[in-house]
């Protein structure tokens, strides 16, 4: 279900100047970087790029959802990490992402890790904003 305008806790805002060879940066500048499309894809490769900004977004956000998913489950995910890998290639309609999301929580048997990742998949936002859309692969 979506939420509505009125339970919207924050909102960032970010401008793009010259799309994915150019610049963005948030309304509180905050951040601001030069981006480039990659090398593989053509490009300079000497700024950042959109598929690297989803990824450290959606490693945040997931790893945040572990934490949440962790303690109401009471276990201990202290020292984990996640990290997204965030791809992009030719599809019918053009191009197209993937993702795989790989969780390292240390001092855990792999089917207890897996059964908080599978969990935390289902309350992360950005899980939760690409399901049904694009191939995101947990490990």
């Amino acid at each position: 279900m979506p939420i509505q305008q009125s339970d919207v806790l924050y909102t960032a805002v970010a401008t793009a100047h010259g799309g994915r060879d150019g610049r963005v940066a948030t309304d509180d500048g905050r951040l601001d970087v030069i981006v480039s499309p990659p090398k593989e894809m053509g490009g300079s490769g000497t700024g950042t790029n959109p598929e690297q900004l989803f990824a450290a977004g959606y490693s945040a956000c997931f790893q945040g959802a572990l934490g949440v998913v962790a303690r109401q489950e009471g276990a201990d995910v202290s020292g984990s990490t996640v990290t997204a890998r965030v791809g992009i290639g030719k599809n019918d309609e053009g191009f197209g992402i993937i993702v795989e999301i790989e969780a390292d929580i240390p001092n855990m048997d792999a089917a207890e890790a897996r059964a908080l990742i599978e969990k935390a998949h289902q309350v992360c936002p950005y899980s939760k904003a690409t399901r049904g859309n694009i191939n995101v692969t947990l490990r």
